[in-house]
């Protein structure tokens, strides 16, 4: 829950439910209804929080990416829902403040918070708590310390792609050095992250892109994070590609597959696969069905999974949780797991509610169409 002090010109603008330029401590990107984000989203500002109560801390947030997973939840077509931002108390349409993942700093911590104190960096451990707003009110619990010597771009992004890729890479398949993965999405900030944590175990990836303009220079950057092949979807159709692939592997079997896109590519990239290998699903971004020969089943027995990091952490204890950020921590210690390339975008203080809502909408478009090629993280600073 958002706990707020009252404001007058708030609880007026709350009244009329219209965005509004006043000064009132703090913003948070929302929405009333699902549907297209660029059309969904507005900037509301509210007060500046009480101190905090009993076990539970204020936090300010410092950057809050935008994936796709938050965008299916503002479109309503996510399977977790976030809850009602609380404005005010006023029998009004309920709102609510977008993104999952997210950085913050603790400001003030209320009585009974003693793993916690002002200063400590943290992440949030509950599902959809709302982090694109430069401020709330957290139960204790719901927040894990992270260390802050590795920047605020890796710890904002850290609770979601790269423990995808850890998780699929560690908990299917016994792996051994030399071993063979393929996927597909590989310029995605997950296929990324499997790039580089595979290249770190001495895991070998065949990595598909889509064909582009600037192909040349989006394979020599997968190949600087470690890939041992980046090839495109045309060159997966085209005859002899899998004596190809043969030749490239030794004829070693390829023992992990990994999908995030669906439809006929993901079929002819999982005839690579070798005798008992495993598939996991964890995205669609085809938007069409996977389709899968029965001769797979029955003559390789492959395995198929879907991966969800949101079950994950439902099933995991704190203590489970914990060990894969250290792990993924050491990983970016040790100069082996970057940051994500990203953009950052400012929501600023001096902004009006509707010019903050003209830039988001404009944000949500570009994403839209494909033209951010680099995760976007939000900063949204408090008002005047």
């Amino acid at each position: 829950m958002l706990r707020l002090t009252r404001c007058l010109h708030c609880v007026s603008q709350t009244r009329t439910f219209a965005a509004s330029a006043v000064s009132c401590g703090n913003r948070a990107i929302v929405y009333s209804s699902n549907g297209d984000p660029s059309s969904t989203l507005f900037s509301r500002t509210f007060p500046s929080l009480p101190p905090p109560r009993a076990n539970t801390v204020n936090v300010r947030f410092l950057l809050s990416p935008i994936n796709p997973a938050d965008i299916n939840v503002i479109e309503g077509v996510y399977p977790t829902k976030p809850a009602p931002f609380d404005l005010l108390g006023h029998a009004q349409a309920p709102v609510y403040v977008g993104g999952n993942e997210g950085l913050a700093e603790v400001v003030a911590t209320g009585e009974g918070v003693t793993e916690l104190k002002t200063g400590d960096w943290v992440i949030m451990t509950k599902s959809q708590t709302g982090t694109w707003t430069s401020a709330r009110n957290i139960d204790a619990e719901d927040a894990m310390k992270v260390p802050s010597d590795l920047g605020e771009a890796a710890a904002a992004t850290i609770t979601v792609n790269p423990p995808t890729a850890y998780n699929m890479l560690h908990d299917y398949v016994q792996l051994d050095e030399g071993d063979w993965i393929v996927q597909n999405g590989a310029n995605s900030a997950v296929g990324q992250a499997v790039i580089q944590i595979a290249a770190a175990r001495g895991w070998k990836t065949l990595n598909f892109i889509r064909n582009r303009e600037n192909v040349e220079s989006l394979n020599a950057y997968l190949n600087d994070l470690g890939a041992t092949r980046v090839i495109t979807y045309d060159e997966l159709s085209a005859k002899g590609f899998r004596e190809t692939v043969k030749f490239w592997t030794g004829g070693k079997s390829i023992k992990l597959g990994l999908n995030c896109v669906g439809g006929r590519d993901t079929t002819s990239m999982m005839r690579l696969l070798g005798h008992d290998a495993h598939l996991v699903s964890y995205g669609a971004m085809s938007k069409e069905p996977l389709i899968i020969p029965t001769s797979l089943f029955i003559f390789k027995n492959v395995t198929c999974h879907g991966f969800w990091q949101g079950r994950w952490y439902r099933e995991k204890s704190l203590q489970e949780r914990r060990q894969l950020t250290d792990a993924l921590f050491g990983l970016m210690r040790d100069g082996k797991l970057r940051s994500p390339e990203h953009e950052v975008v400012v929501i600023k203080g001096a902004e009006t509610d509707e010019q903050a809502r003209d830039k988001i909408s404009r944000v949500m478009d570009r994403l839209a169409g494909g033209m951010y090629g680099k995760k976007v993280l939000l900063k949204i600073e408090e008002t005047p």
